[in-house]
């Protein structure tokens, strides 16, 4: 059973959706999990998303650098985000995605989530003020239901020691 919105209601709805159009405030952000942990990644640091392909196995690597995948031609070495962050490994298929992440910098590389929660908007969250020991956390953020959502800075991480070296020791 549909809800019923009065005239006024709808008219509001779509004054205020014309006026976000106008000013160029759209969902800059978007939201993906990656094992239990909540993120958010600003689009224009985001690339494409798509269905894990087939991995080719890298050895003598860590255990959360999953392989290369062939994306159109171009190979892009894979990280199982979740197991980065000690978290239990995505197997890939169903919900899992890969989200390209490295290319604005210049590096081929893409995050295994375990799904893609889709877009948001900066006005969606409030600020948490506590400090996060990831350098590659931007900012964390608490959504309207409390929450915790970590914002990804893909700059900081693929410039991390501890992300680059995925060779064994």
């Amino acid at each position: 059973m549909s809800r019923r919105i009065s005239l006024r209601e709808f008219q509001e709805n779509l004054a205020k959706r014309l006026a976000e159009a106008k000013t160029g405030e759209r969902r800059g952000l978007l939201g993906f999990q990656a094992g239990s942990m909540n993120w958010l990644i600003d689009l224009a640091e985001s690339g494409e998303i798509l269905p894990s392909p087939p991995l080719s196995p890298v050895p003598l690597t860590k255990p959360w650098y999953v392989g290369l995948a062939n994306v159109r031609g171009t190979l892009y070495g894979v990280i199982d985000f979740a197991l980065f962050h000690d978290d239990p490994p995505t197997a890939p298929g169903g919900a899992a995605r890969l989200l390209l992440v490295g290319a604005r910098h210049g590096a081929n590389c893409a995050l295994l989530v375990s799904r893609i929660a889709g877009l948001r908007s900066h006005e969606d969250f409030e600020p948490d003020a506590a400090p996060d020991p990831h350098p590659w956390v931007a900012r964390r953020l608490h959504d309207v239901q409390g929450r915790l959502w970590l914002q990804l800075d893909a700059g900081r991480l693929l410039a991390q020691p501890a992300f680059l070296d995925a060779g064994l020791e």
